[in-house]
């Protein structure tokens, strides 16, 4: 049977009134610090640890930390929109937010495998052809899991590949000049949508709180945006859901661009071949 489409007023209201309740989100990054004052009361679903060990991939329980601050930024962010979601730590970049393409894919497979409805991927991996299909083939996989994907773009250029945040099934974010929980769409750019990235106060590693600008924070933001949505509308097909999004954004404004947006490249009906 098709999926079933989303009433738009419905999910208007469900941006407006859920709280996330019911959605599970795993913040793939670099660990979480549970016992920061910000996250008080915060009960991680999971907390693990992905690994190389040599040609192997080793998962392994975390114990509460955060290897660089990152992570605990996103999940405080989520917490602020969503707070009756779910949140697990994925770690799977290190204490220099370097990591590799098989890490990452081991550990989306774990929050899949866990049940995760969310992936939040707040990095991005640039590289050439050889490193498209290894993020391809866990990103199909969470499409036809029915697991949404949410990724921050690069911070130089939103039209530069970078994996996942390029392939169309993401909800790929950028950061704008504008309040959390608002969002625009972007016409003519794979990464379609952006929200409050910028001059962000989060909690960071050891207690400390830190102003933070990029799209790593807008991310986060859409996470727990759609969180709401899905708590509010049940489980939602990927596809359905980034277009109810694209639909409730509002209109693009060039004023509140980041100064890594280009004009869009709309491609027209007709030169595309349309009638």
């Amino acid at each position: 049977m098709p999926e079933p489409m989303l009433r738009l007023d419905g999910a208007r209201e469900a941006l407006r009134d859920g709280d996330g309740r019911g959605v599970r989100i795993a913040v793939l990054d670099t660990g979480i610090e549970v016992a920061h004052p910000v996250l008080a009361g915060l009960a991680l679903r999971d907390d693990v640890i992905v690994v190389g060990d040599g040609p192997r991939v080793v998962v392994r329980d975390g114990a509460g930390e955060d290897a660089y601050g990152h992570g605990t930024a996103i999940a405080g962010i989520i917490r602020t929109l969503a707070p009756q979601a779910e949140i697990g730590s994925i770690r799977v970049l290190g204490a220099d937010l370097a990591s590799r393409s098989v890490i990452i894919a081991a550990g989306a497979r774990v929050a899949m495998e866990r049940g995760y409805h969310v992936l939040n991927c707040s990095f991005g991996c640039r590289g050439d052809a050889a490193f498209v299909l290894p993020f391809k083939d866990w990103v199909d996989e969470a499409y036809l899991r029915q697991v949404h994907v949410v990724s921050a773009c690069s911070n130089v250029d939103i039209d530069r590949r970078e994996w996942p945040s390029h392939f169309p099934s993401v909800v790929a974010v950028n950061m704008a000049n504008t309040a959390a929980g608002i969002f625009h769409h972007l016409p003519g750019h794979l990464v379609e949508f952006a929200t409050g990235g910028q001059g962000v106060l989060a909690p960071w590693r050891h207690g400390a709180t830190r102003t933070v600008t990029g799209s790593s924070y807008a991310a986060p933001v859409m996470s727990a945006l759609l969180a709401r949505l899905l708590s509010c509308m049940g489980p939602t097909h990927p596809s359905v859901a980034k277009a109810a999004l694209r639909e409730l954004a509002e209109p693009w404004d060039d004023e509140v661009a980041a100064r890594n947006v280009r004009r869009p490249s709309i491609i027209s009906p007709v030169a595309a071949g349309w009638p």
